[in-house]
């Protein structure tokens, strides 16, 4: 355990207070906790890759808590009427999507990599922004209703694509599996 991982699994710490604060709807300190959150992601990744830090359960904390945070907020926020809730379903679905093909490969005894597609590091970034934009608007006042709506479009815009990105990236390695002649059956 090095730095970049406690702060990583600080953030994954952060998840129930930041869902908890929105649910007592206490928005301002959800929104502060949220950017740290945030914060705390770019800073984690900045130290493990310039202080040569990088690990295997990095790779795979990361993307947990960014996954666990978002689909917190945005459940969270859907069900307090904050965000359209076919978003939120649309949100969710992918990342169970996401799991379920990383378990459809380790089943299948492929080498599942944890790496990132670039569209899904953009989806992340939408997904991220807009959940920052809510909590800002319900924390702040802001009155950009026009801006979340807009937000909401380009995260479902985003989602689809990434999702889709994923199954033709699984599509392609299971069929490479079946090309080269394994048997398994």
């Amino acid at each position: 355990m090095n730095l970049p991982n406690l702060i990583t699994f600080a953030r994954l710490l952060s998840v129930p207070v930041v869902v908890y604060l929105i649910i007592q709807e206490a928005h301002l300190a959800a929104f502060i906790m949220f950017v740290i959150a945030g914060i705390s992601d770019a800073l984690d990744g900045y130290l493990a890759k310039h202080t040569d830090q990088t690990t295997q359960l990095g790779a795979i904390l990361d993307p947990m808590a960014d996954k666990t945070l978002l689909v917190g907020v945005y459940i969270t926020l859907g069900l307090q009427g904050s965000l359209a809730n076919w978003l939120v379903v649309l949100v969710v679905f992918r990342d169970l999507l996401i799991i379920g093909g990383i378990l459809i490969l380790f089943l299948v005894r492929l080498e599942v990599k944890m790496q990132p597609l670039p569209t899904s590091k953009i989806n992340t970034a939408t997904q991220l922004a807009l959940a920052a934009i809510v909590l800002a608007d319900l924390g702040l006042n802001f009155q950009i209703e026009g801006l979340v709506q807009g937000g909401i479009y380009l995260v479902a815009a985003t989602t689809v694509i990434s999702g889709a990105g994923y199954i033709a990236s699984w599509t392609r390695q299971m069929t490479g599996i079946e090309a080269n002649g394994s048997d398994r059956k």
